[in-house]
C-alpha cells in the first residue's frame, strides 16, 4: 500500500503546488487529478524506463499516455535530444491541454520542465524525480532548461510544476555514486540556511550512505522545506535564492571543463563547497576548523573534495566568468557568511581567490 510520509506546499500563491514524499507511491498514486485535459505525455530515459515507466502509466488511468525515452546523460542535456521531446508531442497530435511528466533524474526533469515551457507557449507538468539529487533539489523551484557547450543551464526558463512526487523506493535502484551526489544537494541547505539539520546530518551521514529509508526520507523532507521557503521568498533567484547555488560556481566550471557527464553535477558540487569554505576562511568568514568542518562532511558522504588534476585556475577563471550569477562582467560567488548561513558577494579580495584557486589547483 502506499504511504504518505510528508507532505509541504512551494507557497507562490495561484501556481503553489503540493510536494508528496512516501513509499510504494509510483503507479498507486493516481495523478490524474493534476492533469487538465486527457493527454499525458511521460518522458524518462533508458536508464529509468525499464525500472519505473510502466508503474508511472498506471499513476495515469483513463488518459491518453504516450511515452518518449532519451538516452541517459548529462551530454545529451541539449537541443537535439530537446527536440526528440517536441517531435513525439507533435506525432501524436498532443494539444495544448496536454500534460508533460518527467520521469527520472534533474536532467530529464530540466529538459521537461523546458519543454513544456516552450510547447505551444507552455502546458503543465508534472515531476516524478527518481535520483536522490532531484528529488532534494532540482525537482523543485521551476528551473528547466538545456546547457549550452559554453555554460551549464545557460538556455532555459521558470516553468513551475503542478505537483512534485518523490517515492523514495526509486533509491534503491540507485548505484552508491548516486546516492553520493544526491547528498552534496542536502548538505548544502545545512551548510546555507540551517545548522541544526547539518548537525543532524553529521549525525546520521552513515545511514544515509546506507540507504536507511528512514533517515533518507526526513532528509529530502528538509531539504525540500528549506527549498521551498526559499523559492517562495524569491521564485525567479532576483536576490535570496542565489545562496542555494553555494560551490555551484566552482562546480559548474568543474563540469564544463571535464566535460558533461564526466563528473556528476553532484560531485562537481561537493568539490565546489569545500572550495567555497577554503575561499570564506580566507575572507575571515569561517574558521579554519569550520572549513576542515565541510571538509570532513563532504568525504562521508562520498564525494571528490578536490578538481579534476590538469585544471588550472585560468581554466576556473575563464569558466566561471559565463557564470549565470554575474552581473556587468562582475564575478559573484555563494560563500559562507557563517556555518548556517550564505551570502552572495562580488567583493572577494582577488587575491584569496587566487589563493584559493592556487591551492586546489596542482
Amino acid at each position: 500500500m502506499p504511504e504518505i510520509l510528508h507532505e509541504l506546499t512551494v507557497e507562490l500563491g495561484e501556481r503553489s503546488y503540493p510536494i508528496i514524499i512516501g513509499r510504494q507511491l509510483l503507479g498507486r498514486q493516481d495523478l490524474t487529478s493534476w492533469v487538465s485535459g486527457h493527454q499525458v505525455m511521460i518522458v524518462t530515459n533508458d536508464t529509468v524506463a525499464p525500472l519505473y515507466l510502466e508503474q508511472a502509466i498506471a499513476s495515469f488511468p483513463g488518459l491518453q499516455v504516450d511515452t518518449v525515452v532519451l538516452p541517459d546523460g548529462e551530454q545529451y542535456k541539449d537541443w537535439s535530444t530537446l527536440n526528440r521531446i517536441f517531435d513525439a508531442l507533435l506525432e501524436k497530435r498532443h494539444s495544448r491541454k496536454t500534460t508533460l511528466v518527467a520521469l527520472g533524474g534533474g536532467v530529464v526533469g530540466d529538459m521537461t520542465g523546458f519543454a513544456a515551457a516552450c510547447y505551444q507557449r507552455g502546458v503543465p507538468f508534472i515531476q516524478i524525480p527518481t535520483t536522490l539529487l532531484s528529488q532534494v533539489d532540482s525537482s523543485v523551484g521551476g528551473k528547466t532548461g538545456i546547457n549550452h557547450p559554453l555554460g551549464k543551464n545557460m538556455i532555459g526558463a521558470f516553468h513551475q510544476p503542478e505537483i512534485v512526487l518523490i517515492d523514495t523506493d526509486s533509491l534503491t535502484t540507485l548505484p552508491p555514486r548516486e546516492i553520493s551526489a544526491g547528498l552534496a544537494e542536502v548538505i548544502k541547505y545545512g551548510l546555507i540556511r540551517d545548522l541544526d539539520f547539518l548537525a543532524w546530518l553529521e549525525q546520521e551521514m552513515d545511514r544515509l550512505v546506507a540507504l536507511d529509508a528512514e533517515a533518507l526520507a526526513e532528509a529530502i523532507f528538509r531539504s525540500c522545506r528549506c527549498k521551498a521557503e526559499v523559492v517562495a521568498q524569491d521564485e525567479r533567484e532576483g536576490g535570496l535564492r542565489a545562496i542555494l547555488n553555494l560551490g555551484h560556481t566552482f562546480g559548474h566550471a568543474i563540469e564544463t571543463y571535464a566535460g558533461y557527464g564526466k563528473w556528476l553535477h553532484g560531485e562537481a558540487v561537493g568539490t565546489g563547497m569545500v572550495m567555497a569554505a577554503d575561499l570564506s576562511a580566507r575572507e575571515g568568514m569561517i574558521t579554519e576548523p569550520e572549513k576542515t568542518r565541510v571538509v570532513e562532511i563532504v568525504r562521508r558522504a562520498g564525494l571528490p573534495d578536490t578538481p579534476p588534476e590538469a585544471m588550472t585556475p585560468d581554466d576556473f577563471m575563464r569558466l566561471m566568468a559565463v557564470d549565470k550569477k554575474n552581473v556587468d562582467g562582475r564575478l559573484r560567488l555563494v560563500l559562507l557568511a557563517a556555518m548556517g548561513e550564505a551570502v552572495v558577494t562580488g567583493d572577494s579580495a582577488p587575491e584569496n581567490l587566487a589563493q584559493t584557486l592556487s591551492v586546489f589547483c596542482h
